[in-house]
Formats: C-alpha cells, structure tokens, sequence
C-alpha cells in the first residue's frame, strides 16, 4: 500500500490513455482502465537511462514478480516472445501475461524510444491473432499495452482513435528524476561531496588518534 500511494499509482491509473471506452463492454470496462497506468516506474529494473529493447526485456524477466507487482497486481505471467505464426510468418509478442479478473490475455509490447503510431497497427495485428488463434472458450478478448520510453499525448490519441481493439499507452521510467524547476535549486555532487570534506576536516580529533 505505502509503495503504490508513494509511487501515485492512483493518478497514474487516471491519466492513463487507451481506447477502452470504445472497445471493451461496458461491465468490464472500470476494471480493464485499472490494469493500464499512464506511467510505469520501472526502477526496481537498476537499468541505465540509455538501454536497448533486449535489456529491457532481459532485465523485466528477471524482475518478474516486482514487474507484475508495478503493474497492478492481477497479472500472470504467461511467456516472453510469444511466437505467433500467421501463414508461413513468426511474429512475436515481447511479454504476454494474463489479467485474472478481466479473464483476459494483455499482450505488452516494449519500446525504449517515443511512440510511433505504427505501434497501434501493430498490437492491433497481434490482438486479432490472440483471439483468433490463443484465446480459449470463456475468455474475454485479449488486451494490448505499448510502453515506451516517452509518448505525446495528442499523437497516442490520434493513434487509438480508429483502432478497434482495445489497446493502451504508457510511458515508464527506469530512474529516479526531478522536476527541470528544481534541479537548479539543488547543490550538485561535486558541491555535497567538498561539503562533506569541510566538514570532516574540521571535527576534532578523538582519543584514540
């Protein structure tokens, strides 16, 4: 509890963008907008700013169950690069985990650089082979979630406007970062660490020395 009200889950869970309003029935609709945040803190991962999709994946994989914590907690973990084979073609879905109160299947599909529109298409393609070929009798239809490393919110809401499964949007954060308005109002650690010197270099000496 203390985790998530620190890490504003609450807020993130409301600024989330997806299309549920137009694709998912409206029973399940409440709960199908509470399995997507507007932001994942992807902290715990102890990734560089700078990474490549692989690490991401790599590094998720073996976080799983501090993954599946940040990501709501209704989650099961299904397979990484889920193989689907369209024709004579392999596709594969980064991470494929499964909602319990949803009874869905939620493709997620990992982007280490900004949203591109492209990326709907796509989830829109890898949803319509999991109901089509995966989803089993009983089962809702499957949800997509893009996380990238940044989005625009106007262009994520142009992107899901026509699409017609249901598929979400988030960004997510591998380190802990300040607001641009008060990085300047803080020392730097060149400045904490000559502090600290100072400061041992005038306590007076103990017995023992």
């Amino acid at each position: 509890m203390i985790h998530h009200i620190e890490g504003k889950s609450y807020e993130r869970f409301l600024l989330g963008q997806t299309n549920f309003d137009k694709t998912v029935e409206e029973k399940y609709r409440k709960q199908a907008k509470l399995s997507v945040r507007d932001e994942y803190n992807f902290e715990f991962l102890e990734l560089k700013d700078q990474h490549e999709e692989k690490e991401l994946e790599t590094a998720i994989i073996k976080n799983m169950r501090s993954f599946l914590i940040e990501m709501g907690g209704d989650f099961t973990f299904v397979s990484n690069q889920y193989r689907l084979e369209v024709g004579d073609e392999n596709y594969y879905i980064d991470i494929l985990l499964y909602h319990r109160r949803l009874k869905s299947l939620v493709a997620i599909e990992l982007k280490t650089g900004k949203f591109k529109p492209e990326y709907a298409g796509k989830m829109n393609f890898y949803l319509s082979v999991l109901n089509d070929k995966v989803r089993l009798e009983g089962e809702n239809p499957s949800i997509g979630i893009i996380v990238c490393k940044e989005k625009n919110r106007t262009t994520v809401e142009y992107a899901l406007n026509e699409v017609r499964q249901p598929i979400g949007v988030a960004s997510y954060r591998v380190t802990a970062s300040l607001p641009n308005d008060y990085k300047d109002l803080l020392p730097t650690p060149e400045t904490i660490i000559e502090s600290i010197s100072g400061i041992i270099g005038n306590l007076p000496a103990t017995e023992e020395e």
